[in-house]
């Protein structure tokens, strides 16, 4: 060490250069060495170091113990001073704005928001002159207003990005920040303001040279945000041009080689997500598609595939946007299986669901309403109605998402229905679902099965045809609720849902005995009791697994441990 000191002026460079080798050594070692890292990270201090090494220093130690161990006090205690030093410094702009960035994310993994977010406008305020730094630095702020649902400061942000992008020469990391904000926006419901947002994008993307790969994810971006815009309004047959070309889409990235060149502009130097994401991603919205549209054998297929794509990723990229695309999608699929006749399978479904939103707060916050509807949807259909309207109260208590809310409060309603002694309950809901009761039933009916032909909505169809012709059966109207029941019986089988195949059988059966048609009751009969039988074996199966013990539970009050007992 006294050799060492007393060397050359150059000399510092090289001990320092040694020990940051080392320490790269033993971090990228596998396993990783973090402990012998970090002992030669610390070392460069002994030396008394010029400010610029000590600054750096101190950022690799507060990222690589913010990153690798649990020690986040002291990996705080790295990054304030790196943050603190290079303030001092001039030109020292990727030390000083990445300590920031690291830091405001420490910050809130330690629910300390409020520290984060000054942090974080002081670096933006300092760094107009660095645009790569600036445009990640406003992304950074935005995404932590959107994780606290303040969606107006969020898209204001965004904004404030877009024009800075666009006066530092930058169309692609314009059109990243208008895209992101015409996702919040329609997280919003700012539907008016989405449109012209969405045809400015379009017009970019379109008129934007640059990086293949860079070109066609902006393209896949804002295809996404048409097909979702699309699929909210329940537009699922207008949807499918843009669904078709997302699909077309991701098939020409997937064969695009990765480029190493470096894009010119700095403020260029970001990418939505990486191919294999957004492979996932076409999955999913493909799945709610062909979920909406009634296909539900569709939905599977994809739903397999996308899973199967995700368990791979996850071998080797722990990305939490990863976890959020299973949830969504095991949700999806689990609704499809309590439409097809498959209890069982969703109850286990569900209890996926849960262990990943336990592993998890951000993801069992986001999600905690969907779990409890779920568990209502699935002790509808196990009879569990007491169950049911407990999973779905708590349901409504945890979220303010409207629609959302809307499904909720129907399917409750749906509960004191079939309970037949809750007519009190049932109208204080349904003067909170629909103050306005003007209009007759008969015509809300047909106006749904207008609504639901046009866009080619099957399961709605199918399900207005067939109350449509039970409304026929009970007036005595035997023809017209025949022309509604055979056509409900048929689209059913072709989704298939299975609730509407045993009713529509039961319907048939009544009406062709009423009818006359002695061999077609027979043959509606014998239907009857192959549906019945299949959801009475599935039925017994579900009631028979440890996980149904999640209907008696709260979710969002007990802990895992509690939770693993019950299963």
């Amino acid at each position: 060490m006294t050799v060492l000191a007393t060397t050359p002026a150059n000399a510092p460079e090289r001990w320092y250069l040694a020990l940051l080798g080392f320490a790269e050594h033993f971090r990228t070692s596998s396993p990783p060495k973090i402990r012998l890292c970090v002992h030669c990270l610390q070392a460069v201090f002994q030396f008394k170091p010029p400010q610029r090494i000590e600054a750096r220093t101190h950022l690799q130690l507060g990222s690589v113990l913010y990153h690798h161990t649990k020690n986040s006090e002291l990996a705080r205690s790295h990054l304030e001073k790196a943050w603190f030093i290079s303030q001092q410094l001039p030109q020292f702009e990727d030390v000083k704005f990445e300590a920031a960035s690291i830091l405001s994310e420490l910050f809130c993994q330690q629910n300390l928001v409020d520290s984060a977010k000054p942090l974080l406008r002081k670096a933006i305020q300092i760094s107009q002159q660095t645009p790569y730094w600036h445009c990640r630095l406003l992304f950074q702020l935005a995404q932590l207003h959107t994780l606290e649902k303040d969606l107006v400061s969020a898209c204001d942000l965004l904004g404030v990005g877009a024009e800075y992008a666009r006066v530092v020469g930058s169309e692609y990391t314009r059109a990243l920040f208008l895209l992101s904000k015409g996702m919040l926006l329609l997280m919003e419901r700012k539907l008016g303001e989405v449109h012209p947002l969405l045809t400015l994008c379009g017009t970019i993307v379109e008129n934007w040279q640059g990086n293949p790969i860079q070109k066609e994810s902006l393209r896949v971006f804002f295809l996404v945000l048409q097909v979702t815009h699309y699929l909210d309004a329940g537009q699922v047959k207008s949807v499918k041009p843009c669904l078709k070309q997302l699909q077309q889409c991701i098939q020409t990235i997937s064969t695009l080689q990765d480029d190493e060149i470096l894009p010119t502009n700095p403020a260029d130097l970001f990418h939505w997500l990486p191919k294999e994401h957004m492979c996932v991603l076409v999955y999913l919205v493909t799945v709610m598609h062909s979920m909406q549209a009634g296909y539900l054998e569709k939905a599977q297929k994809y739903t397999d595939k996308a899973l199967m794509q995700l368990e791979k990723l996850k071998m080797l990229d722990c990305s939490p946007i990863l976890s959020t695309f299973q949830v969504i999608l095991l949700e999806h699929i689990i609704m499809c299986r309590l439409v097809t006749g498959h209890k069982a399978t969703a109850l286990q479904e569900i209890s996926q669901v849960c262990q990943l939103c336990q592993q998890s707060p951000r993801l069992f916050n986001n999600h905690a309403a969907q779990l409890h509807t779920l568990l209502g949807l699935y002790c509808i259909s196990v009879n569990c109605m007491d169950n049911a309207e407990a999973q779905f109260t708590t349901a409504l208590r945890l979220t303010t998402h409207q629609e959302l809310w809307t499904y909720i409060v129907t399917n409750l309603a749906s509960v004191y229905i079939r309970e037949g002694n809750r007519h009190q309950e049932l109208y204080g809901l349904l003067e909170r679902i629909n103050p306005d009761h003007n209009f007759p039933v008969r015509r809300f009916l047909r106006e749904t099965l207008k609504m639901s032909n046009a866009e080619d909505l099957n399961r709605l169809t199918a399900c207005s045809l067939v109350l449509l012709g039970h409304i026929f059966y009970v007036l005595g109207n035997h023809r017209e609720s025949n022309n509604m029941v055979v056509p409900a019986m048929q689209l059913a089988s072709k989704i298939p849902d299975m609730s509407v195949q045993l009713w529509s059988s039961a319907l048939l059966k009544d009406l062709n005995k009423a009818l006359g048609n002695n061999m077609d009751a027979h043959e509606a009969a014998q239907m009857h009791q192959n549906f019945s039988q299949q959801l009475l074996q599935d039925h017994i199966a579900a009631c028979s697994l440890p996980e149904h013990n999640l209907i008696i539970v709260s979710l969002f009050a007990c802990p895992p441990l509690h939770l693993a007992s019950l299963l």
